[in-house]
């Protein structure tokens, strides 16, 4: 098919509710509630004057305006002057921005070729380990026992989320957990200290004093990474606990900027990048970092806390990368399920009973969005 597509329309499509699962206190965000549902949410569409439609993550409405104006027309091809364009007209860092459009490009540029986005990067990874993230602190109790089930289910890894009160209860409920998995079993740690931009943020915050005794007790327990330890700009600061200790540290989902991660990578502040596509505009961008963790010798995880096309896209490029051994899944059963979110789709995939997530087969993205939730205009 030829190269010369162009876009003809973007839109914003609203899907319907079929079930409110449930809320879950997510330990990023003390006091808020994530809400869990069974279809619902919207999506973002790029129309082509080929008949190729791509989809992404949702935009915010707000956004949809500029998008248009400056998109329509051009080719649908030129995904890195649409990356560069966006980011000047589109400037708010928004979760709902761009990152959409850009996902809905590459997703018309893998129809157009006929293949599925991870082969078209050059990966030939089929299936990719999903670890199972955690959405609530909890209690070590819990915790162990919600390990032993993800186990039973085939998951290889997962992630807590770690601020208590104490730091014994934090390094105990790893100690039950990986009593109750064995050695097999991959645990990540979170210490979620980097959401705020400045200075303040809810619930316990960490000094490098503790950030240091707890990563030290970790690394004993065999924990894969510590991740965002410290406040998001406090290079300083984590750069002198990675060196500090043998474990990974990891972070990154909260930085925006490409020259953030040239700075992490230079001051050696994380062994382990975690981008996000939906903070810094896309996969035309985060492609990118991961050029540059390779230079540097670094592993990533890319991030995604948004449960449905964005984790498609993201193992894509997990699948794509050799230095990624594995994609995040947010899956907090029963209420948090990653199927819950992935309820959007008429051929979602699933984690098999070894812990293996396949790839979609398909073109682009290779999903497709269940026509019985679209609500028609």
């Amino acid at each position: 098919m030829s190269g010369n597509i162009k876009v003809t329309d973007v839109k914003i499509v609203n899907l319907r509710k079929i079930k409110h699962v449930g809320n879950i206190e997510p330990a990023w965000s003390p006091g808020r509630e994530m809400s869990f549902d069974i279809g619902g949410g919207a999506f973002t569409e790029v129309h082509t004057d080929a008949g190729i439609t791509g989809i992404g993550p949702a935009m915010h409405p707000m956004f949809i305006d500029d998008v248009k104006e400056y998109l329509v027309g051009r080719s649908a091809f030129a995904v890195e002057d649409h990356a560069a364009a966006l980011n000047y007209y589109v400037p708010a860092l928004h979760y709902q921005g761009i990152a959409g459009v850009d996902m809905a490009l590459w997703d018309i540029i893998g129809k157009a070729a006929g293949l599925p986005l991870y082969k078209l990067w050059g990966g030939e990874k089929e299936k990719i380990i999903p670890y199972a993230s955690m959405v609530a602190l909890s209690t070590p109790e819990e915790r162990a026992e919600q390990a032993r089930s993800l186990q039973s289910d085939g998951f290889q890894a997962m992630k807590l989320r770690l601020h208590h009160e104490s730091i014994n209860d934090d390094i105990r409920t790893v100690e039950e957990v990986r009593s109750a998995v064995g050695d097999d079993f991959t645990i990540m740690v979170d210490a979620n200290q980097a959401q705020s931009s400045a200075n303040w943020q809810p619930g316990v915050q960490w000094d490098f004093k503790r950030a240091y005794e707890t990563a030290v007790e970790l690394q004993d327990l065999g924990v894969f990474w510590l991740e965002e330890p410290l406040k998001r700009h406090n290079f300083e600061g984590l750069a002198e606990l990675n060196a500090k200790v043998e474990m990974r540290i990891a972070g990154g989902e909260n930085n925006p900027g490409m020259h953030e991660f040239v700075q992490m990578c230079e001051q050696d502040v994380y062994s382990l990048l975690q981008p996000e596509s939906m903070v810094m505009n896309g996969m035309t961008n985060l492609r990118k970092i991961g050029v540059l963790a390779e230079l540097y010798g670094k592993e990533l995880v890319p991030h995604h806390g948004g449960g449905n096309i964005g984790v498609i896209a993201h193992q894509h490029l997990v699948a794509s990368w050799r230095h990624a051994p594995f994609m995040e899944l947010l899956h907090d059963p029963p209420i948090g399920h990653y199927k819950n979110k992935f309820s959007i789709f008429a051929n979602a995939p699933e984690v098999d009973s070894e812990g293996f997530m396949p790839l979609p087969t398909g073109p682009g993205i290779g999903l497709e969005i269940d026509p019985d939730l679209i609500i028609k205009d």
